[in-house]
């Protein structure tokens, strides 16, 4: 468990990184689980993979599941 613990603070810590550049732009979880949901942004699937999930210090512990994302017609915010 300490390992888990360690882990997860230097996720949090190395978070910021993506989320302040962008590459982040939301992160949830369901309520009264561990388990993350993100919109991540990067241009194909293996630099996600690479220099975007990979820094995390959790990576070698997650499955990742990519789903390309575009913009709702119907969507608030900016075209």
């Amino acid at each position: 468990m300490e390992e888990v613990a360690r882990r997860r603070a230097a996720e949090a810590v190395r978070a910021r990184e993506p989320a302040a550049t962008g590459r982040l732009a939301r992160l949830r979880r369901p309520a009264g689980e561990s388990r993350g949901t993100g919109v991540w942004r990067a241009p194909d699937e293996e630099e996600l993979d690479r220099k975007v999930l990979g820094i995390l210090p959790p990576r070698p512990w997650t499955t990742l599941r990519a789903t390309p994302l575009e913009r709702h017609p119907n969507g608030p915010g900016p075209s």
